[in-house]
């Protein structure tokens, strides 16, 4: 990587310069041999490179020392250079980490100690992969909107209803469901439960393919009985976990784009130095110097509003609702537009299947999507903003 000076900023301390070292060379050394068959074999390479990187214990910080982990608590720094890393040598290594992550996530922050015991060493060894699943047919961004039901029914509670767009969908071994409690309307009314794969009830309703190929799916509830051990937190508080959750997860996602985004450079600096063109390169042309300089603008900026984001979350304040929204919405959106100039920088090249920045500009583009849309990011930063500006007492 040609820019490395960011992991001498203040956010970051050695341990998270040795982590990121580590997480590189392993990369390096075993990503190329583990998506050789990604493919022909889409959820067996998803699932193998969870497997690898149980071995090489990269897994092991997606959860807390309480299940197993690294560390004592989640480390969003250390998240977010593990997703950075394996979001620069490879898309679908860092969604195969971040979903340990994502869909243990729940477990993690507020699940008890016997559900942490349960379900999360399994998770740091790479041995079971977890899914979290929020989204409906009908309910993505507007979440209380959610139609899932659980209703209690002795010690087990019955669910009935969908899930779509369900990352790991059909791979995982449990997922974190929310579904409606009713213990009143809109967003109060919901909880979280842990459903195991084998459920009876539990099927993969449709399988979802996107223009970056990851393992997607609908899942569809029967009259599937979870055990009420099995609900996460308090009833009707599910609301709050699922925010809660992708508060410390949706600057991994701002991480996974700059990522990207660092490579998508990378391969236009080598690409323009090489390339001749009016008797130089293109690298002498300064319609050619103008791009670069706004990619590297825009990606330091993003670098900054990331780990701004996760030494806030670690250091200072248990929620990080206004920097993790900001690192998302600039992150991936700074991120398309580098990639989208890397393909332009590269010619024909540049759309050529299976050329690293075609694969970038592919695998970039859910992301300003998933975990919260851009423009839900916009209305979270807005309505911070307005609530901090009143707060303060308006205008002075």
């Amino acid at each position: 990587m040609s820019d490395r000076s960011y992991l001498q900023w203040p956010f970051l301390d050695d341990s998270h310069r040795d982590l990121e070292a580590v997480v590189d060379r392993w990369a390096s050394e075993h990503i190329p041999a583990l998506v050789a068959n990604e493919h022909d074999d889409l959820d067996g390479t998803c699932i193998g490179l969870v497997r690898a990187m149980g071995e090489a214990g990269i897994t092991s910080y997606a959860v807390p020392a309480s299940g197993g982990g690294a560390l004592d608590k989640l480390s969003v720094r250390s998240l977010c250079l593990i997703r950075e890393t394996l979001g620069r040598h490879h898309a679908l290594a860092d969604f195969a980490f971040a979903m340990q992550g994502l869909g243990s996530g729940p477990i993690s922050l507020f699940g008890s100690d016997a559900q942490k015991e349960r379900f999360l060493p399994d998770v740091a060894a790479g041995k079971k992969l977890s899914a979290f699943a929020l989204s409906e047919p009908d309910a993505g961004s507007d979440v209380a909107a959610m139609a899932c039901s659980a209703t209690l029914d002795g010690d087990h509670y019955v669910l009935n209803g969908e899930k779509t767009w369900i990352s790991n969908g059909s791979i995982a071994d449990f997922y974190t469901v929310f579904a409606r409690t009713d213990e009143a309307p809109g967003a109060k009314g919901i909880s979280c439960f842990i459903v195991e794969a084998d459920t009876p009830g539990f099927e993969i309703a449709e399988r979802i393919d996107l223009v970056a190929p990851h393992p997607l799916a609908t899942l569809r509830f029967t009259n599937c009985r979870v055990p009420a051990a099995n609900r996460v937190g308090e009833s009707g508080r599910g609301f709050g976990i699922a925010m809660g959750t992708l508060d410390v997860f949706r600057s991994t996602v701002a991480a996974a784009a700059l990522g990207m985004a660092r490579r998508a450079l990378d391969e236009s600096l080598a690409h323009v130095q090489q390339r001749k063109a009016f008797g130089g390169t293109l690298a002498d042309l300064q319609l050619v110097q103008g791009k670069l300089g706004d990619m590297a603008l825009a990606i330091d900026s993003s670098a900054l509003l990331v780990y701004r984001s996760a030494w806030t979350r670690d250091c200072v304040a248990d929620r990080v609702t206004r920097e993790a929204a900001m690192a998302k919405l600039h992150a991936t959106e700074s991120a398309q537009q580098v990639i989208d100039a890397a393909v332009q920088l590269h010619g024909g090249q540049g759309v050529r299947r299976g050329h690293i920045v075609e694969s970038l500009y592919r695998d970039i583009r859910a992301l300003r999507i998933y975990e919260g849309a851009s423009e839900v990011q916009q209305t979270i930063i807005a309505r911070q903003a307005l609530a901090a500006f009143g707060e303060a007492g308006g205008r002075s």
